[in-house]
């Protein structure tokens, strides 16, 4: 056995929702190998003292935008069409360098959190790739296609410029590392595209059996839009594409009517809420009791770091608890063990990995956070589920752990230089990005 925890509170987040107290937890090879009440008879190499500790599942960040994180409070404060073009701005002076060193900050973030896994819909995918694979975290990566093409124009998926690097992107990096990381097609939105983009890509991806990325309104104003141009919802345009016969994440999905949530659930569309980053924008999050009433898989996301101004999925948790109940005025609405589903094993079904992660079982990977209770504002502890989910924060993780290996431990990341991270953005990607100011932004 390579590593046992021990005397640890393990939250299995299996079919029976077992949790167990004082137990063991053993590692072997990537996997989970034992789980149970009395220590293992094979000694370990190496023993983590879980004594204090709660071990979870990996958290799983279903929706963000990895290199965002450069442009962390920028935009706060500002209306919805004022904060785009400030990002727009500043995003037209990124390129691959800035984009991998703000990618490696927020994994940096993101296994501080406890978070196993990331989605990430944005640009440099070959980037965002080489910082997942040098940190060790999962990732669903997918390029945020955006392209208005003319009715009379031709389009040829093996031309044009952004399906050429998708490819490309798949060819390098689907699958890398057993399928540690994985690429999916991926649209910003109905709203920036349209049919002949939408097709090429349903073909590509059909054909290479990838999955498929985007927003799905997210904004009143984009549902109205599409209602007004083509008679339509933006989720009844896409379905006319068939664009939802690939395994789908939508993001967003605050402004889905009850027909959209009915004809999503019979697609098995994965919905991702976003409890922050709308709110924050002045949006409506998505109605998760709703949507899982219509059958859809509902898992959850931060956004980008410019949206919600952290990767915290503890607090992400907590706000779609919280949203939930206000919406509907039940204090019982979406309780615990259902918001910390929606954070691992929902997470875990909509990126397509439910048989390797998600839950704390033999033979599943070991993607374990060990969060300490020992804290004041955990204690005492009559509820470890409400405990996760209303009191702890991502602070509170001590250790992240991803098929087997600590790539977080204790204020320690071992496969992040975060000096070398903080000096490439200090002295290059900020000063790149925001070369039109005076003065200079704290980092």
């Amino acid at each position: 056995m390579d590593t046992l925890i021990s005397n640890v509170t393990i939250v299995t987040m299996n079919e029976k929702m077992e949790v167990l107290f004082g137990a063991y937890l053993g590692v072997q090879d990537g996997k989970i190998s034992y789980i149970g009440k009395t220590a293992p008879q094979e000694q370990p190499a190496t023993i983590v003292d879980g004594t204090g500790m709660v071990a979870i599942p990996g958290l799983i960040n279903c929706h963000t935008h990895l290199a965002t994180t450069a442009l962390r409070s920028y935009c706060d404060d500002l209306t919805g069409r004022e904060a785009l073009d400030a990002q727009l701005q500043k995003e037209d002076k990124m390129d691959s360098r800035c984009a991998k060193a703000a990618a490696k900050l927020a994994i940096a973030e993101a296994l501080r959190f406890g978070i196993t896994s990331v989605s990430d819909l944005y640009y440099y995918p070959a980037a965002t790739a080489e910082a997942i694979s040098e940190t060790g975290i999962k990732g669903n990566l997918a390029l945020s296609a955006y392209r208005f093409i003319d009715q009379n124009e031709d389009f040829d998926f093996d031309t044009d410029e952004q399906c050429q690097e998708l490819c490309r992107v798949v060819d390098a990096w689907h699958g890398h590392d057993g399928g540690r990381i994985r690429i999916d097609a991926g649209i910003y939105a109905e709203y920036t595209s349209n049919h002949k983009l939408w097709e090429g890509l349903l073909g590509y991806a059909s054909e290479k059996g990838l999955g498929l990325q985007l927003h799905l309104a997210q904004t009143d104003e984009e549902v109205n839009s599409c209602l007004d141009r083509t008679g339509l919802s933006p989720a009844e345009l896409l379905d006319c594409h068939r664009l939802f016969s690939l395994p789908t994440t939508a993001a967003g999905c605050g402004y889905l009517s009850d027909e959209d949530r009915q004809l999503l659930g019979k697609r098995k569309i994965s919905a991702v809420a976003l409890p922050m980053a709308a709110p924050k924008a002045g949006q409506k999050s998505a109605d998760i009791l709703n949507c899982v009433k219509s059958g859809m898989n509902v898992a959850l996301g931060t956004d980008g770091a410019i949206e919600a101004g952290n990767l915290d999925l503890f607090e992400a948790m907590r706000f779609a608890a919280l949203n939930a109940r206000a919406v509907s005025g039940d204090a019982a609405a979406l309780p615990a063990p259902a918001a910390l589903m929606m954070a691992t094993v929902c997470g875990a079904r909509a990126q397509g990995r439910a048989e390797e992660c998600g839950m704390l079982k033999v033979g599943m990977d070991a993607d374990i956070a060990l969060v300490d209770f020992s804290a004041p504002h955990l204690m005492p502890c009559h509820n470890v589920l409400s405990g996760l989910v209303f009191s702890a924060k991502g602070g509170d993780v001590a250790m992240t752990m991803v098929r087997g290996k600590i790539l977080y431990q204790n204020g320690i990341w071992p496969t992040i230089d975060l000096k070398e991270v903080v000096t490439e953005l200090t002295e290059y990607a900020i000063p790149r990005l925001f070369a039109d100011q005076k003065g200079e932004p704290n980092v």
